[in-house]
């Protein structure tokens, strides 16, 4: 056997275990959000909106509201700008309610009022970029697609490259699409917790090593945990029960 095809061996085994290992702590560790109890496009569409660059706490409070006015995407799509405005206000980010509503005239008028189903079809709607097409399509339609946001890109940097900066945009969504299972309901669930890990544990200012289920399979977090364990706060903190540790709220 060649080195490259035993180095490629070794990089899907390890691969594997991490997607594995991710899984098995999302099955455990995922917050129950409504957004993932509905395979429904329009209601994924709204919460993926609404999650740019906004807390899921003041969405949770918002998403429900915002549905109850507009339950479906026609009804949207028939709505008044300044309605669509008054049930964003108090969420910020105004644009995001503006190409809601442009995306929901659009697909309304356009599409017979069905969502595309994939990333290349959905990108052309307004302001839908590439993560917001990936993840529209693989948590309504469970497309086995790379969903890569902010946090999806700073866990496979860590892991994988082995790098806490930003760049390498094109490297990390090579990277997503490789690792994604082909399956589409593992994909779904793969892609929520890459988001979930890099929301709750991989943070961006003080990742969780010592909690983080796939730290054995991560560059940085070896690394990481290399350098804490020669410390006295890594020993406090292990002799400490796990209950008492700063889990994630």
């Amino acid at each position: 056997m060649g080195a490259l095809s035993w180095k490629v061996m070794v990089a899907k085994s390890i691969a594997q275990r991490f997607i594995r290992k991710l899984l098995a702590w999302y099955a455990r560790a995922a917050r129950d959000l409504p957004w993932r109890k509905t395979r429904d496009p329009y209601r994924v569409a709204v919460s993926e909106f609404m999650l740019q660059q906004t807390q899921v706490a003041r969405v949770l409070e918002f998403y429900p509201r915002f549905l109850k006015r507009f339950p479906t995407l026609e009804k949207l799509a028939r709505a008044r700008p300044k309605a669509v405005r008054e049930a964003w206000d108090g969420l910020g980010y105004y644009a995001r309610a503006s190409n809601l509503h442009a995306l929901a005239r659009q697909v309304a008028r356009r599409h017979d009022g069905t969502l595309p189903a994939t990333p290349q079809e959905l990108e052309k709607l307004p302001g839908v970029g590439p993560y917001t097409a990936g993840a529209i399509a693989s948590f309504s339609f469970e497309k086995a697609v790379p969903a890569v946001d902010t946090n999806v890109a700073r866990v496979i940097r860590r892991v994988f490259l082995g790098q806490r900066v930003t760049g390498n945009v094109q490297r990390v969504w090579r990277l997503a699409s490789m690792l994604v299972p082909k399956d589409g309901k593992r994909a779904w669930r793969f892609n929520q917790a890459l988001m979930e890990l890099g929301a709750l544990i991989c943070v961006a200012r003080k990742p969780r090593c010592g909690e983080c289920p796939v730290q054995p399979h991560c560059k940085t977090g070896r690394r990481l945990v290399k350098t804490l364990r020669r410390s006295a706060s890594w020993r406090l903190f292990e002799r400490r029960p796990r209950n008492q540790r700063n889990n994630p709220q």
